[in-house]
């Protein structure tokens, strides 16, 4: 194994251009000559100090022994060995059922499980009255991205190894992340649990033919997307089945104490602002993932969301336009009263709101928050992550930085594309994590080899003992990688330039996604008085109507 696999390493985490320079005055700053206490003990917090470039001898064991604290590294290694044993069997399945149609079908439905379509989707439904639905939405959606993130961030198990899968995706950036657990089987799960929830509600109100075919199509959702995540060669089965399981427990969480959740963001007392700091708490203590992985630029998204959602819900409340059906801080909504042409005119203005919101809030952000984070680094009081670039070190924010969770309008015509190609077929490694599982693959298979052939028998595992592959052939990845003893750093050097380098990301973006998509979650509420000001709102009588029939409700209940 090459001994400066670390070196390479820490050469792709920091490329601040995507060239391995910097755009900036550098040592305008010198942070990191005035390290405070405060920084030493947050810098602590998640990970052993190590050096960055360790002495000679770094192996492919080292890349997450010496990144990881002891108690996080046995769990890797603990739960490493069942990933790669599935591996095998996962690309005979994948090999057996592949067929065209199967590859476009599964690669389309994957986009139903993006976090791209439920933030377009979730608003729609708080603008047309279904409340219960939405807020139920929301919880399971916003912590099932952020508790599988903090999960893969936490345990960085690699994916399904590939070769020998294939990995069919629409997705550039789904790949960049770690595989356990599945963030798309945990959506799924939740998503489709919530439906039939509701589908039962409602089942006195349906024909026995609509409530059958319904939940026949709740359950294809579902199906779907899980089966998909197998067949597209994404995760394997350890990964889709802790995603059921984290969905259905979420599910549950909100189908035991949504009541109570909903009551105490619309009381009267502000208790949503605690949402706030309950955030903030969760955006801080989310893991250091030892590569570059996009899991925590989502999580802190949907904290965002999350916050904005209770605030606008608690402020909207308590305006005139606000109704209790189905639930108090509802924007109210009826057919009838409406129309088809404004209900598809409500849709138009509230995405234009939003859309100028982030268009105009996330450049502001990125204009004034650096010098603002250069003085908070002067007195020592900065929370550095891994992977971003402190204050100090840049000038200016790019004009465009990709966003992973939500589409920016300048890439419309990009997606527009991707659904014309709906699939892509790519083999071989796509970020570091998969190029470090590719090398310590094939040097286990070199000491397999080695053991055939009665050489050094005592030759330790690469990065877990006890790993079990099955089948001896090697495969064009082993090759490439080296299947000999002096391990071939050309071929290595060549793994490591085939993957495209993760973009610079700056300490700017987090807070800026905070505020950007708190404003969202705000925002969708807001959209409820802009309706009933430019015409697109209830009539008054319906409100009145409405308010009637609450308390009429409420009245016969105590009675």
């Amino acid at each position: 194994m090459r001994n400066n696999l670390a070196e390479k390493n820490d050469l792709l985490e920091v490329h601040p251009n995507g060239n391995g320079t910097t755009n900036g005055p550098g040592n305008e700053f010198s942070a990191s000559s005035r390290t405070s206490s405060i920084q030493s003990f947050l810098g602590n917090y998640e990970m052993p100090q190590v050096e960055p470039h360790k002495a000679a001898g770094n192996k492919s064991t080292d890349h997450y022994k010496s990144r990881m604290s002891p108690w996080r590294y046995r769990m890797r290694s603990a739960m490493l060995p069942l990933i790669r044993w599935e591996t095998p069997y996962l690309a005979q399945i994948q090999k057996s059922s592949r067929n065209i149609w199967l590859d476009v079908y599964f690669a389309m439905t994957a986009n139903l499980g993006t976090h791209t379509f439920y933030v377009i989707m979730l608003p729609v439904l708080f603008w047309f009255g279904q409340a219960d639905m939405a807020r139920g939405l929301v919880f399971v959606l916003a912590y099932g991205v952020y508790v599988s993130g903090v999960i893969k961030d936490l345990l960085c198990l690699p994916r399904p190894l590939s070769p020998p899968l294939h990995r069919i995706t629409m997705s550039g950036s789904a790949a960049l992340e770690y595989g356990f657990p599945s963030t798309h089987t945990t959506n799924a799960v939740s998503v489709t649990l919530l439906f039939l929830q509701k589908l039962y509600e409602c089942k006195d109100n349906l024909s026995s033919f609509s409530f059958e075919s319904l939940r026949a199509l709740c359950v294809l959702y579902g199906a779907s997307i899980i089966c998909g995540r197998i067949y597209c060669g994404m995760h394997g089965f350890l990964d889709v089945i802790s995603g059921f399981l984290l969905g259905a427990l979420l599910w549950w969480i909100r189908f035991a104490f949504g009541d109570l959740m909903d009551a105490t963001t619309t009381a009267e007392a502000p208790y949503a602002l605690l949402a706030i700091p309950l955030a903030l708490l969760l955006v801080r203590v989310h893991p250091e993932p030892v590569d570059s992985c996009p899991c925590f630029d989502d999580g802190v998204a949907f904290m965002g969301v999350i916050m904005g959602q209770d605030v606008g819900i608690w402020l909207f409340g308590k305006t005139q336009y606000a109704t209790s059906v189905p639930l108090r801080g509802a924007i109210a909504y009826n057919f009838q009263d409406i129309g088809i042409i404004k209900s598809f005119l409500r849709v138009v203005v509230g995405i234009m709101l939003v859309l100028v919101w982030r268009a105009v809030a996330k450049p502001m952000m990125h204009t004034y928050l650096p010098p603002f984070f250069r003085i908070i680094e002067r007195v020592g009081l900065s929370m550095p992550r891994r992977f971003f670039l402190s204050a100090s070190e840049y000038k200016d924010v790019p004009g465009q930085i990709p966003d992973s969770t939500l589409i920016e309008p300048h890439e419309i015509p990009s997606l527009i594309h991707k659904l014309g190609h709906a699939r892509k077929d790519s083999v071989g490694p796509q970020s570091t994590a998969d190029v470090i599982e590719s090398i310590a693959y094939a040097e286990y298979q070199r000491q397999r080899q080695d053991k055939k052939l009665g050489v050094d028998d005592d030759a330790p595992y690469p990065d877990a003992e006890g790993v079990s592959y099955r089948g001896d052939k090697t495969s064009k990845m082993d090759e490439k990688c080296g299947h000999s003893h002096g391990h071939d750093q050309d071929a290595e050097d060549e793994l490591f330039a085939s993957i495209q380098p993760p973009r610079v990301r700056y300490d700017v973006e987090v807070v800026t996604k905070l505020i950007v998509y708190s404003g969202i979650g705000c925002l969708v509420m807001f959209c409820g008085v802009v309706f009933q000001v430019v015409g697109l709102g209830v009539t008054a009588e319906h409100l009145t109507h409405t308010a009637a029939k609450v308390v009429g409700e409420a009245t016969e209940k105590i009675l």
